[in-house]
């Protein structure tokens, strides 16, 4: 169960005492607040907090860039143009405060987002909770032969199955071990600080991350893509659904600019001008090397 009855009780006791407030309120973020939505085996998000929504965007832009901005005549028009001109500031106006629940490689991956305020779980005071991920057997896959940081093939039969028993014994083994040598029920063992150095990567860890919508746009657009590893993948999903329902005009404009949108380099732009005049434009012509003249391609369908 990805939440305990502690914190399940302490969702219920908030939700149930809803207090009056004079502050700018998402009626669609109020739906996610506490709500934990579980994500793989034993994790979750939920949202602890927020401040701001597209009208406090606006707002700020106003403020900060006044008459340059007076031809835009309606809220999500200028949230487009803030977006499309890569204008940050007004977008850090908003925050939110997210409760996760992740493994620990999951964790090592997500904290180099270093824009954020982050306080996790310590094993040094408390002992963790017997929980490992194991990946669902179509996330088990063999190392890719053209990417050196993807995944290939899914493994199949007794590949699979052989790869799945290594993965369970070796947690349950490290956890007994991490239980077998704490300080407890009489024995003088390890401190909990020590006991921990032998737990494996995929135990789970929580945290408290705060950040802002500029900066939670950069982590969406790297880890909701689909190129991004599948476990840190779900997280960064899961969170979107709440962000598309919090600022759904910045979110629509960031799926538009960011996430479907493309940048091309001066010397692409001009092949593109060029083929549009008729020219036969290849690589060794483009002034690009052999891997942008590919990526260039791909964008150009």
């Amino acid at each position: 169960m990805p939440l305990s009855p502690d914190q399940i009780a302490e969702i219920d006791a908030a939700r149930a005492t809803p207090r009056q407030t004079l502050r700018a309120v998402s009626e669609g973020m109020e739906a996610h607040l506490y709500r934990a939505q579980e994500v793989l085996d034993h994790g979750f998000i939920r949202v602890i907090d927020y401040m701001g929504d597209d009208a406090a965007i606006v707002q700020a832009a106003r403020v900060s860039y006044g008459a340059g901005t007076k031809h835009v005549s309606n809220d999500e028009g200028l949230i487009r143009y803030l977006m499309r001109h890569w204008h940050s500031t007004p977008f850090e106006m908003c925050e939110i405060k997210l409760h996760v629940k992740l493994p620990v490689f999951v964790a090592r991956q997500w904290i180099r987002h270093r824009t954020a305020n982050v306080n996790e779980y310590s094993a040094r005071y408390s002992i963790l909770d017997r929980e490992f991920y194991i990946p669902a057997p179509d996330q088990l896959a063999a190392q890719s032969t053209v990417n050196n940081q993807g995944r290939g093939a899914v493994l199949q039969g007794e590949e699979a199955a052989r790869v799945l028993e290594i993965l369970k014994r070796d947690a349950g083994q490290a956890f007994d071990s991490y239980e077998s040598m704490l300080s407890q029920e009489g024995q003088q063992g390890l401190a909990r600080e020590l006991a921990r150095m032998n737990l494996p990567m995929n135990t789970y860890t929580q945290w408290y991350w705060k950040t802002d919508l500029h900066n939670l746009f950069h982590f969406l657009r790297l880890r909701a893509d689909a190129h991004a590893q599948y476990e840190i993948r779900v997280y960064a999903e899961a969170i979107a659904a709440c962000v598309k329902d919090w600022v759904p005009l910045a979110f629509a404009a960031f799926e538009d600019y960011r996430m479907g949108g493309v940048t091309l380099s001066a010397k692409a732009i001009d092949c593109v001008k060029r083929m549009l005049n008729g020219e036969k434009v290849t690589q060794e012509t483009s002034g690009m090397s052999k891997g942008e003249w590919r990526e260039f391609q791909v964008v150009l369908g």
